[in-house]
């Protein structure tokens, strides 16, 4: 039985297969603000064939972003703008819509990737003050202001709202960043977090802002929305945050009835020792799975439909989600359907396009 093409319920949504478009940033955005740029690559991508296309990271508040052009919806002209697009995108594609919902913390106020992606002091153009757990800079980025517990409060304040406003654009699916060294990682790991009060020391204060926020998140956003946590599953750094602590937060949010866990790493120190290579993370998403009933998204150089294929049938997790691999290759489902002899809907205006003796799998 192949199941890649097969479907699987994700919270409350049913998916029509286990192919998800991982959330890639676009650094594209207009003061936050969705372009013609995000109508066109959200557009191609959402025809792909893949159930669930996630959005990039999406900041809950200005000084959240990466960079000063990252996607934002701290505002209900931002709400408006999301709709539009996912109106768009609705009318000629049966895929799930997604946004990650995200604050980079002491990540934030950078430079466009292809202008250098330098870390920008507040008193320099496009940057603003970063902010943290505690004044520990990534690297050699700025040090960041130590978040007071009034200011905490803002941030998951401005996550509820986000994710309200998540809802009323018609997004299917929140993901919460908890990943790759931003905000919510960042209170997580004891490399990042020196905190003496509720929010530090010890494994369940450093989990409370996460756990807070979704628990936050979970709430104040209807049944008919999937609510699922991104985390690294390890910062691959000793003394970091690890696989035995990505196990135990992933068992906790169970409990509080999260809909999914995405299983990635890295991304929280410039020490980090990373072994890349294929399926390189994989082994993360499978411990996981192994210690949990909820539905576990793998990701990390999954190239291949028959890798793909052969983590499903392993269990090793029950979806893939692919990033840098669908960017380059955006009709990767349609190729791995047809290598593995498998059938996919796809829009009607391409039906005709099918490889002569090859069409057998568009449906």
């Amino acid at each position: 039985m192949n199941l890649l093409f097969s479907p699987k319920k994700l919270g409350p949504h049913q998916l029509e297969n286990r192919i998800i478009v991982a959330p890639m940033c676009q650094y594209s955005a207009e003061n936050g603000l969705p372009t013609s740029w995000h109508t066109m690559h959200y557009g191609q991508l959402a025809l792909s064939g893949a159930a669930l296309v996630i959005m990039e990271a999406t900041a809950v508040e200005p000084s959240g972003r990466i960079s000063y052009k990252d996607l934002g919806l701290w505002s209900d002209e931002h709400a408006s703008s999301l709709k539009t697009l996912v109106d768009n995108i609705k009318t000629y594609s049966t895929a799930k819509i997604g946004i990650q919902l995200a604050h980079a913390g002491r990540k934030a106020s950078t430079d466009l990737p292809w202008n250098g992606g330098k870390s920008l002091a507040s008193t320099e153009m496009h940057g603003w003050q970063k902010v943290a757990p505690s004044p520990i800079a990534f690297g050699q980025y700025h040090t960041p202001h130590a978040l007071t517990i009034d200011e905490i409060e803002e941030i998951k304040t401005a996550f509820i709202q986000a994710a309200k406003r998540a809802e009323s654009a018609g997004i299917d699916v929140i993901e919460i960043h908890g990943a790759h060294g931003y905000l919510l990682h960042e209170f997580l790991s004891p490399l990042s977090n020196h905190r003496t009060d509720q929010y530090g020391g010890d494994f369940n204060n450093r989990c409370r802002l996460l756990v807070d926020v979704f628990t936050a998140v979970k709430d104040v956003v209807s049944d008919n929305i999937c609510v699922g946590i991104r985390i690294s599953a390890t910062d691959w750094v000793e003394g970091g945050w690890d696989l035995e602590s990505s196990i135990a937060l992933t068992q906790h949010l169970e409990e509080l009835g999260c809909h999914y866990i995405h299983v990635s790493s890295g991304g929280l120190s410039d020490k980090q020792a990373i072994k890349l290579g294929p399926n390189y993370q994989v082994p993360f998403a499978q411990a996981i799975y192994n210690e949990t009933q909820l539905p576990v998204i793998a990701v990390g150089l999954i190239t291949q439909p028959e890798q793909a294929e052969a983590i499903l049938l392993t269990e090793q997790a029950d979806f893939i989600a692919l990033g840098r691999g669908i960017l380059y290759d955006p009709r990767w489902p349609w190729h791995a359907a047809e290598k593995l002899k498998q059938t996919i809907k796809v829009a009607p205006q391409y039906l005709r396009c099918a490889p002569h003796g090859s069409k057998d799998f568009f449906k």
